[in-house]
């Protein structure tokens, strides 16, 4: 499909105007006609004057089904006994084909997005007597506008196998409408079938977060890398916009952005995790308080040795880095036990 923009059709007002105008001229002339009955001075032409006026009040009102009215940043695909005739874009006040008809297959469909709320959504009431009414039928027109989808948070697992809930927000916009329209069937559920399929395809190539136990290749390129879903957020979500735009470039739907809005491991395992990461953390706190407690044992030795405070050997030596680095690195204070007799 391509889509064919409707142009020159901005005389809906002029339409209307002339509309009302020949209907008051009707009007003028049928009770003219009339009068001439009354005083028997009828002729044929009143007659025809008549019958033109009575067909023009009654059929006349057609026209007013080909006037559309469209605000900025809408668009109305028509079709004509179901050929696609072309689409109205751009705000203004139409006129067309009066038995052309509006067709959006999205229109009833309600998603979890921003521009995706009926104007009279307020009023949609369960109550049998107005199902059928006009007061809750869904505008036909299509929205231009960029559009954020929030889909639904998801359990998907990552390339370690850890089932981790993700959610993400995608900003998009409808910039083929006869593709979006005739190329899918609702295009609006597609892309959200779509964002899901695709979030599933990425998130299943990265773990949660970089596990130095597995050395694991998220980019494709056969060397192993840093990338997880929790360092590489911005990798990660333009790899999925790139994906779903890949998807849906058939419906005429363009993505603009695609971000991560929710990321967690999933809550069976959730405080397994958090134990791993708590001993990992403690586990480099240590080696930090190792690594800095024996230079400053190396320190204390050079200190002695280069103002020749004492004279040491080897066991002692021994004996003194063996306590400092009690005292350095316990968790709890020290009680010293002080040597008041001789050294040696």
């Amino acid at each position: 499909m391509q889509e064919k923009i409707l142009k020159g059709r901005k005389s809906g007002m002029v339409v209307l105007l002339g509309y009302f105008i020949g209907l008051a001229i009707a009007a003028f002339f049928f009770i003219k006609v009339i009068n001439q009955f009354d005083t028997h001075t009828d002729t044929g032409m009143s007659r025809i004057i008549l019958i033109v006026c009575v067909l023009y009040a009654v059929f006349a009102w057609i026209l007013l089904c080909g006037l559309k009215v469209l605000r900025p940043q809408e668009s109305l695909v028509l079709t004509l006994f179901g050929k696609y005739i072309g689409t109205l874009k751009g705000e203004g006040f139409y006129f067309v084909n009066p038995f052309v008809t509006s067709f959006n297959p999205a229109a009833n469909t309600r998603l979890s997005q921003s521009g995706d709320v009926s104007e009279n959504i307020h009023h949609v009431t369960n109550s049998p007597d107005k199902e059928g009414s006009n007061y809750n039928r869904p505008s036909k027109r299509i929205s231009l506008k960029v559009m954020t989808l929030n889909n639904s948070k998801q359990k998907i697992n990552d390339i370690l196998g850890n089932p981790v809930e993700i959610g993400i927000a995608v900003i998009w916009r409808v910039t083929d409408t006869a593709k979006a329209v005739f190329n899918v069937d609702n295009y609006k559920e597609f892309l959200s079938l779509q964002t899901d399929t695709a979030l599933r395809n990425i998130i299943r190539q990265y773990p949660y977060d970089v596990n130095p136990s597995f050395e694991i290749d998220t980019t494709g390129d056969g060397e192993p890398d840093d990338g997880s879903l929790r360092g590489s957020s911005e990798i990660v979500a333009q790899r999925i916009k790139e994906e779903i735009q890949a998807r849906v470039e058939f419906a005429g739907l363009e993505i603009i952005e695609a971000r991560i809005t929710y990321l967690s491991y999933a809550p069976e395992i959730a405080a397994a995790m958090l134990q791993r990461q708590q001993a990992s953390a403690l586990v480099d706190a240590r080696a930090m308080i190792v690594d800095g407690a024996v230079g400053m044992v190396q320190m204390a030795l050079d200190k002695l040795q280069e103002q020749d405070v004492v004279d040491l050997d080897e066991e002692r030596k021994a004996a003194m880095v063996s306590n400092l680095l009690v005292v350095l690195c316990g968790n709890n204070d020290v009680s010293p036990v002080v040597n008041s007799g001789s050294l040696y």
